[in-house]
């Protein structure tokens, strides 16, 4: 079985700050993996050099057996690996539906693909709100928002950078 995402000795630079030293993981179909450490570690880095926000100078990222190193995020998100980033940034002037609307991106390959109703359906908030202007949302909205706009775009990957982030302990769950 493929890896769904695969990382091998991957150094990643700020300048010439060496951030990334020699990462190397990998992410069956299905699972789920988390990245653990104290503020500064690393982990964002290590988002955003998957992602294609920073080009790795060593090793090898590899999507479902292709490398994706080098590629774009635009090409990367195309591909099929999704992102809720750190700090959400969702369209604050959009409407909570526009929001979800926008990122809509790719057909799935699964029977059930993620859509506006599937994404209520999660997380009601967003239906109580769907007319609201996405900026005037409270922390734990906009962060649900940032999840639901991230599966709208029907990811085969989806990476969660810092996913509890104003979140109330029962929505977590």
């Amino acid at each position: 079985m493929s890896e769904a995402l695969s990382l091998t000795d991957v150094h990643t630079f700020y300048g010439e700050s060496h951030i990334l030293h020699g990462v190397s993981f990998s992410l069956l179909p299905g699972g789920v993996l988390a990245l653990l450490g104290r503020n500064g570690a690393g982990k964002t880095t290590c988002i955003s050099t998957i992602i294609g926000f920073l080009k790795p100078r060593g090793g090898e990222i590899r999507l479902f057996g292709d490398s994706i190193k080098g590629l774009s995020p635009e090409r990367i998100s195309h591909l099929g690996i999704g992102l809720v980033p750190q700090g959400r940034r969702i369209f604050p002037s959009l409407t909570v539906r526009e929001n979800l609307i926008v990122a809509q991106q790719r057909e799935s390959t699964t029977s059930k693909p993620w859509n506006v109703e599937r994404i209520y359906a999660m997380f009601p908030r967003l239906r109580e709100r769907h007319g609201q202007i996405a900026g005037t949302l409270s922390g734990g909205e906009l962060q649900m928002l940032a999840i639901g706009r991230a599966l709208m775009g029907n990811p085969r990957v989806l990476l969660l950078d810092e996913p509890s982030e104003g979140l109330a302990p029962l929505i977590v769950a």
